[in-house]
């Protein structure tokens, strides 16, 4: 299997070099040359375990490390989860809510981060030995890269994230690690300011070979792979195709469920649910890419306008024509907007909502009070979405659970009417921990030179 470039400019790579690339050298994305159709095995799968299932799932992408050597990294990832299960459905009204928050830093990003970490540091031997890991963060997958990569041989990671704009719990998970190997960059500016700039230190060749920069962001295919295992697992469990309600930000998770139906995976639909940072689903509804103001929400990890990850599904909406992504983003960085207006369906089943503050906590309260379980607000923006979307008998509803609602009190609060009602050991032993972080301005050259004194 190898991985090109949406981009079309650079040379086919393994799944290890694709890996280790995180972003292709021509600034595109990589995915997989295709999707292998598993319509003839989904009999057999029905009946694996999660873990057995996401074995098989990298199995089908990964054929450049030992297949024994990939089961027990898939294996030993998994291990560090709290439920036997890795990723329960839970019945909750007339939905399912497929929780990805039993991992060590209670997000769903720990499920391909974990994996990821171990990933790195068994290719890194042949290697030269050494990574710096580069990442961008609007809340939760700060903290999962560096419980994946904290303390491992020959890896230090530079995280960037937006001074003031996590949750406090969401920071706090990222600077209480002390470890040597770990930096976490408090940028004054946004989220999207942390991931330009990384996108501009990954595009500098010299600097990027130099300094051997590695990508930890959804950008880096790896991570949308281990997403993908947990749709087939669901759709599978599912009694009839479903739809997946998706929190949405940079469009890593709901495009690892769109690359699951390419492989023939029964999958209804999907909504796409974001919060007031609208760009996406504004675009599901009139196929105009159009960039706006940062707006700060409940919901911090998707409070995002330009999503990395949309890249790779303009390329499949596109035909897979290089030439055409290429015009679509230069369109998008010149002007701040771009369209696909093909006289095709925008968005072939996807339908899209954006839920406000007071929806989310609304949720919140509803499903407390009507059935006992307290979503985080990330998951409440799912379940705003796909209740507002629902229409006739569209079949099962699967919303994505994305984060334990102890690691957002203060919304958890406003929702409930008391405080402390979400809980988690884990986090209540952050209050008193010392922290360490280094402020920089919203600027490329500041986190170089930073990277260039501690690489």
């Amino acid at each position: 299997m190898y991985y090109v470039s949406t981009r079309g400019g650079s040379p086919p790579l393994s799944f290890t070099d694709a890996m280790l690339a995180g972003l292709a050298e021509d600034g595109g994305l990589l995915l997989p040359e295709r999707f292998p159709n598993l319509s003839e095995e989904l009999p057999a799968w029905r009946a694996l375990s999660y873990v057995e299932l996401a074995q098989r799932m990298f199995g089908l992408y990964v054929d450049d490390i030992p297949g024994p050597v990939l089961d027990a990294i898939v294996a030993d990832a998994f291990a560090t989860f709290d439920h036997p299960d890795v990723v329960p459905l839970v019945g909750v009204g007339e939905l399912s809510l497929l929780e990805l928050f039993h991992g060590p830093t209670l997000s769903f990003k720990d499920i391909a981060l974990q994996v990821l970490g171990r990933l790195f540091e068994h290719v890194l031997p042949g290697r030269g030995g050494r990574l710096n890991v580069l990442g961008a963060t609007s809340g939760d997958t700060g903290s999962a890269a560096i419980h994946g990569v904290r303390g491992r041989a020959g890896i230090n990671i530079f995280m960037l994230y937006p001074k003031g704009r996590t949750s406090a719990l969401q920071e706090k998970q990222m600077t209480t690690v002390t470890d040597a190997n770990v930096h976490c960059l408090a940028i004054d500016g946004t989220f999207d300011d942390c991931q330009a700039i990384l996108k501009t230190l990954l595009g500098d060749l010299a600097f990027k070979r130099r300094y051997a920069l590695g990508a930890v962001n959804s950008v880096n295919w790896a991570r949308v792979l281990a997403q993908m295992s947990y749709y087939a697992y669901a759709a599978l469990k599912s009694p009839a195709p479903p739809v997946f309600a998706v929190p949405t930000g940079n469009f890593g998770n709901i495009f690892a469920g769109l690359a699951v139906r390419e492989m023939g995976v029964p999958i209804a639909g999907f909504v796409l649910a974001t919060n007031d940072n609208d760009i996406l689903a504004r675009f599901v509804r009139t196929g105009v890419y159009r960039r706006a103001s940062v707006r700060q929400t409940l919901s911090p990890s998707m409070d995002i306008q330009v999503a990395s990850n949309f890249e790779r599904f303009v390329y499949l909406r596109l035909g897979r024509d290089p030439a055409r992504v290429r015009a679509f983003m230069a369109a998008f960085a010149a002007t701040g907007e771009a369209k696909i207006d093909d006289g095709a369906p925008v968005a072939p089943g996807i339908d899209a909502a954006a839920v406000d503050g007071e929806e989310t906590l609304a949720t919140m309260r509803r499903l407390h009070e009507r059935h006992g379980y307290l979503p985080d607000p990330h998951t409440a923006v799912g379940v705003a979405a796909a209740q507002r979307l629902a229409g006739g008998d569209p079949g099962p509803t699967i919303c994505l659970a994305a984060a334990h609602p102890a690691k957002f009190p203060q919304a958890v609060a406003r929702a409930v009417g008391a405080a402390g009602v979400a809980r988690h050991s884990y986090l209540e032993a952050l209050a008193s921990a010392p922290q360490r972080r280094t402020v920089l301005p919203a600027e490329a050259s500041a986190v170089a030179d930073y990277i260039r004194a501690h690489a």
